[in-house]
């Protein structure tokens, strides 16, 4: 069988790529990426030109790989169909080290993310000289059916929603204040807004009682998720609160709020996901009814001109 290599192109490309994510086990459908991520993600100019495809000779898609580059380390996303060897991962890593190639001399850390279950490809990252890291990431869930605590709001900030794509910066400053990058861009918080079933009234955000935004919830429900899963499942994340505006139960009011809006979409369970490294957010996930149900180890590899 005949095997092509391609860069992303279009739409019809994206929906190839969440077609192959639904020959996952039911189990690991939300894993990352998922459809909602996909969907995200693919919205972006500058991950589509990091996005490569692997085909058969009938246009069937067997496999893809994203690189989200940052300013001094790299994601390397993988999904590859579920009958297919490692040999694919091998290709895929060997394709995201390649990409990264700097011109001038620099440094990057590719990282992978692997469920903790996923044996094969933690062996497939060792193999090609990656080393697992002390860190990871969870995901954990809470019931809709459980009560849910009225959210309490010091006096003079307010729960609103985002004011719609002209509040987007403001929205995108916030967030690299609160986790210390650079990282998110203002097209990528457009993408993320363009996605079909984004809602509005979902996109909820504390302001400070002198209008600055202070914290951010965003909530989503796929439809397409759901539809795959069998689940009414919506997401509470990402959370952040700006630092200026922290240890005041921001980000548990905007949680509970969006909990409570979930449930009255007719949601059964509320998904979380964050980082093993943000304590902080681990408790005001657990204070508020949530569980870990799964976690990702990460594996990253240094990538420098003289190794590539």
């Amino acid at each position: 069988m005949k095997i092509t290599k391609r860069l992303y192109t279009n739409q019809a490309d994206l929906e190839k790529m969440i077609e192959l994510t639904k020959k996952r086990p039911l189990s690991h459908i939300l894993d990352f990426p998922s459809i909602l991520d996909l969907q995200e993600m693919m919205g972006t100019a500058a991950r589509q030109a990091n996005t490569v495809l692997w085909e058969t000779e009938v246009d069937e898609l067997i496999g893809f790989a994203i690189l989200d580059k940052y300013e001094q380390s790299a994601y390397l996303i993988m999904e590859i169909e579920p009958e297919q060897g490692a040999e694919f991962g091998n290709e895929m890593i060997a394709w995201g080290v390649e990409r990264l190639r700097p011109l001038p001399p620099k440094r990057y850390e590719l990282i992978a993310s692997v469920r903790e279950d996923d044996t094969d490809k933690s062996t497939l990252l060792l193999q090609n000289g990656f080393v697992q890291q002390t860190w990871g990431s969870v995901s954990l869930e809470r019931p809709l059916q459980n009560p849910i605590p009225k959210p309490q709001i010091p006096v003079g900030f307010t729960i609103r929603s985002l004011a719609g794509e002209d509040e987007v910066p403001a929205w995108v400053a916030m967030h690299q204040a609160a986790f210390g990058t650079q990282n998110m861009t203002i097209d990528e918080r457009l993408a993320m807004m363009h996605t079909p079933d984004y809602d509005p009234a979902l996109d909820l955000v504390v302001e400070a009682p002198n209008g600055e935004l202070a914290a951010y919830c965003n909530c989503i429900i796929s439809s397409a998720e759901n539809e795959v899963s069998g689940r009414k499942l919506g997401y509470t994340d990402p959370v952040a609160t700006h630092p200026r505006y922290r240890r005041q139960g921001l980000a548990t009011a905007l949680i509970l709020h969006g909990l409570y809006l979930l449930h009255a979409r007719g949601m059964q369970t509320a998904s979380l996901g964050t980082s093993s490294r943000n304590n902080a957010m681990q408790k005001t996930a657990e204070a508020t009814g949530f569980c870990v149900v799964s976690k990702k180890n990460f594996f990253a590899k240094e990538i420098g001109t003289e190794n590539v």
